[in-house]
Order: structure tokens, then sequence, then C-alpha cells
């Protein structure tokens, strides 16, 4: 994959911002990834889990996520996209707001996957969400610009963002797997990106010829996201009923198995009745 018109993606030594990325999530991954115990650790306690997250109040997750990686092939691609992509965007603003731009929509990303999915138990690590917003802010800042796909076709970078922030869309939509949560993640680095650089003004000038395309986009995006945020609520709700109801019907059948039905009180065998039926309820919802 490479520019038309004699661009070099990456083009030059490697930044100074970019240089310090590298050296922080290659460092992480020697570090975790050579024992698998120190792995799924470093996974429990650094990676996002957004139900323990919340329960736990580990905050600092949603910035530590960003240097774990899965796997050699993991670490590569992001890094491999962060210099192709993020080269020519710090030469532009320069390292300070580069980095801050990087950590900004990774820190962001993680923040929004923990508020859309705060009862997942499924780990995310790795830089994408970060990474997804790189390749947004490349698609304003250069939106004219031609990659070649499998080096064979040729796609104005504009086209080529559009389409992988739709995969991340519909993906993050799709039937129940574990890559879901990862897909919302890459799509709230490109929200994210897009509303920063918007507000902070940096580079507006230049990204209009390519702004009404994703303005479209994203206030398509705005409208799910929206959506989204009330169901989450609704099913919080819900899950917060299903395991109080949950945890009532359990404590009552414990004393039945100990001392039979008839140690229960006409109360308890009412609140056992009412609670069972709630619960009934509840389930038939999902």
């Amino acid at each position: 994959m490479y520019y038309q018109r004699n661009y070099t993606f990456g083009g030059g030594g490697l930044t100074e911002g970019i240089k310090i990325l590298l050296i922080a999530n290659v460092a992480m991954f020697i570090l975790t990834y050579a024992n698998a115990r120190i792995f799924y650790s470093a996974t429990e306690l650094l990676g996002i889990v957004p139900y323990d997250t919340w329960r736990h109040l580990r905050i600092w997750q949603v910035f530590s996520y960003l240097f774990l990686h899965g796997g050699l092939f993991h670490l590569g691609m992001n890094m491999l996209v962060l210099w192709m992509f993020g080269s020519d965007l710090e030469r532009s603003w320069g390292t300070s707001f580069f980095l801050k731009y990087y950590f900004v929509t990774g820190v962001g990303a993680g923040v929004l996957t923990v508020l859309f999915q705060p009862m997942s138990t499924i780990p995310v690590i790795g830089a994408s969400g970060a990474i997804y917003g790189i390749l947004l802010a490349y698609g304003l800042m250069y939106p004219e610009r031609e990659v070649y796909i499998y080096f064979l076709f040729p796609l104005k970078v504009k086209y080529f963002v559009l389409i992988i922030g739709a995969m991340a869309f519909f993906s993050s939509i799709g039937p129940g797997t574990g890559d879901n949560i990862a897909h919302i993640t890459h799509l709230s680095g490109m929200l994210i990106g897009y509303y920063y650089l918007k507000r902070g003004g940096r580079g507006r000038g230049r990204f209009q010829k390519g702004g009404n395309l994703f303005d479209q986009a994203f206030s398509r995006l705005k409208d799910f996201f929206r959506m989204s945020k009330y169901q989450m609520r609704v099913d919080t709700r819900q899950s917060i009923h299903r395991k109080q109801y949950q945890a009532e019907v359990d404590a009552l059948l414990e004393k039945i198995s100990r001392y039979g039905y008839a140690s229960l009180s006409d109360e308890e065998k009412e609140r056992l009745l009412e609670a069972s039926s709630k619960l009934s309820k509840e389930e038939a919802k999902q």
C-alpha cells in the first residue's frame, strides 16, 4: 500500500513522537508477552474489562490498555499503521499536538467503550482506538491522496477511511461476538478524533474539502450513539433488577433446601412468588 504521485508512507526518518510511541509499545510487549502468566495478569490489571473497570474503579485502564497487545501481528500492524499514516501528521502538527491527539483519541475510545459496554467482561487491549483516530485525521488532512489496496487498487484516502469506519460500525452492531467490543473501541477512536479536530481547529482550513463527506457520515454516527446510549441505560437497569431478584430468590431457595418449605414465613413465601415472577418477566425481555 503506497501513495501515488511519489508520496511515500512515513517518508524520512522516524519522527520524535512516533519513536516514543514505538519504543513504549515494543517495550511493554517484551515485558508482558514473554510469559503467559505475566500477560494474563497484565491484561486483567492494565487492559480494559468494562465491568471490572466500573466495579473496582480502575480508571487508569482507559490509558494503560493502549500499551498492551495480544500478539506480534497485533503489535506490528498497529505500529506499521502508526508510522505510515502518523508521520505526515506529526510533521504538520508538531510533536506536542500529535501526541496529545494520539492520547485524546486512545483514552477517549477507552472511556466510550466502558460507557457503552459497562457489563462486558471481555478484555480490550491495544492501541487500535488511537490508530483509528490517526486514520481519521489523515483522511481529513489529506483526503485526495491515494492508497493502493493490496498494492493493486487505487483508492482516495477519504473513501478508504470511510470504508474502514463503516466496517467498524457494522461489526460493532452485528451478532454478539467477542469482537464487537473491539470494533466499538475502533469506532470510538474515530468519533473522538473527528470532534477533537473540529473543535480544536488544528488544520481546520486544510480539511474542509473533505469535510462535508465526513460531516454527513458522523452526523449519522452521532444519531446511532445517541440511540445506543439510551439502550445502554435500559439494559443496565434491567441487569441490575435481574441480579436483585435472582439474589432474593437464591436466598429463599437456600433456606428451603436447608430447613424445608414450611420454614418460610407467609411474607417470605409471598416474596418468593413475587421475585420469581419478576425474574421471569425480566428474562423474557432479553
